[in-house]
């Protein structure tokens, strides 16, 4: 089925899988992905504290996020005026089946033309 590889409501290429695979592939961009499908919209510094790790740190972990499209990010002012950015799980929808990688790796460059 074509959409059974989607981020954002879009049909995945093979550059966007792979994009979404390397994100996911770290346990706190997965303990990060999981806080946000359970608990919806948080700002950086209360995912940090409930992940226990630092905020550049989860900057880190965000921004790989951000660039596979997984998560969005929205600057918002408090009643207090502090600047607070919030995290939100980005709909995406990856079965990863023998079928679905082949068809992803029809869009991917000639082997040997990436640089890897």
């Amino acid at each position: 089925m074509k959409d059974d590889l989607q981020i954002a409501g879009s049909a995945c290429d093979g550059g966007r899988v792979l994009l979404a695979l390397g994100a996911l592939a770290n346990p706190h961009r997965l303990r990060i992905v999981a806080l946000l499908a359970a608990g919806g919209r948080h700002y950086v510094s209360q995912l940090a504290r409930e992940m226990g790790i630092s905020r550049p740190l989860l900057h880190l972990h965000v921004q790989k996020l951000l660039e596979a499209g997984l998560v969005t990010s929205q600057m918002e002012l408090s009643d207090d005026g502090k600047a607070l950015n919030f995290l939100e799980l980005a709909p995406f929808r990856l079965d990863l089946t023998a079928e679905t990688v082949r068809r992803a790796t029809e869009s991917l460059p000639a082997a040997g033309t990436t640089g890897n």
